[in-house]
């Protein structure tokens, strides 16, 4: 295979050192590409243990771009398993649909830790994500150790090492697992951010609400203080003099309306008023006319000394 690809690629240096790497199966998780394409790499996890999925091993493709590690793989499931579709690109914070939040220093393990660490998650309508009940998946984790690929010739009832009493329960590698944890934390806070949001939109679609509702609240407390101000003043005017009642806050924001222009005067610009005469215009037009009459009498002359020179000649 080292022959078929140029060697001095980042993505096949990359390749070949992670496949040197996950070489030997662990209790956990293999992959291992292809003889003939060192882009697809099949893999073999192990369900996580106390979920749904305890006793499963799900068999999947890992699709690399020449890009990589700059760009994130595709990763799809050919297992059933009740979480992830089968055979259809799966929507990870990891995988190819979401190249923003992929970081060149993930590999192909820490993918695998982080599918196991997804497996228990809600899908909440993502692409390529199931949510089959509790029983299903149980039943599904059962007959994945039947399942052997065509393609890689692995079967999962041998893909990995047999679980000991005193092995691990989930992945050892610190390093992988501690990045698979940050992945985790992103797909948690972006739906939280979600969440927050439509709280957020919540709570300011109550509290326009609230303010609308004091608003009127204080309206009708204005009108009803203006008609009982108004039904007491004839009363107090047959034994006293009158003191004229302080008005209501509505009766104010109307005097000031009716005081205040609702539009402003229009007042013609400096600019379009019309620039008195200036006595230097008539002195120019007639400048004009002087030179207009001294030029046609030029011109008359001419042709008169042209007639009298062309009778000469012909006597």
């Amino acid at each position: 295979m080292e022959s078929k690809y140029n060697l001095k690629s980042p993505a096949v240096k990359r390749l070949m050192k992670e496949a040197a790497e996950l070489r030997d199966p662990t209790e956990h998780y293999h992959a291992q590409p292809l003889e003939d394409n060192l882009f697809e790499w099949h893999f073999s996890v192990r369900g996580p243990p106390d979920s749904d999925f305890d006793g499963g091993v799900y068999h999947g493709r890992i699709v690399l771009p020449p890009e990589y590690p700059m760009k994130p793989p595709s990763i799809i499931l050919l297992t059933p398993n009740g979480r992830f579709e089968v055979g259809k690109k799966i929507c990870l914070s990891i995988s190819g649909h979401h190249p923003e939040t992929w970081q060149p220093s993930w590999s192909i393990r820490t993918a695998l830790i982080a599918i196991i660490g997804f497996m228990p998650t809600k899908g909440e309508g993502a692409i390529g994500s199931l949510d089959y009940t509790p029983e299903e998946r149980r039943a599904l984790a059962k007959k994945s150790l039947d399942f052997c690929c065509d393609a890689c010739g692995s079967c999962m009832r041998s893909a990995l090492l047999a679980l000991s009493p005193d092995s691990d329960p989930r992945p050892v590698d610190p390093q992988a697992h501690r990045l698979a944890q940050q992945i985790n934390f992103k797909a948690e806070s972006s739906s939280s951010a979600v969440d927050s949001g439509s709280s957020v939109e919540a709570a300011s679609s109550n509290s326009e609400s609230s303010s609308t509702a004091e608003r009127d609240t204080e309206d009708t407390a204005s009108a009803e203080q203006a008609e009982s101000s108004s039904s007491v003043a004839p009363q107090t005017s047959s034994e006293g003099p009158s003191v004229p009642a302080a008005p209501s806050p509505r009766q104010r924001r109307s005097q000031n309306q009716a005081q205040s222009p609702r539009y402003p005067a229009f007042t013609a610009s400096p600019a379009a008023q019309l620039p008195p005469q200036d006595a230097s215009h008539t002195g120019s037009a007639v400048l004009i006319v002087l030179l207009t009459l001294a030029l046609a009498a030029l011109i008359f002359r001419r042709i008169y000394l042209a007639h009298e020179y062309k009778f000469d000649y012909e006597l």
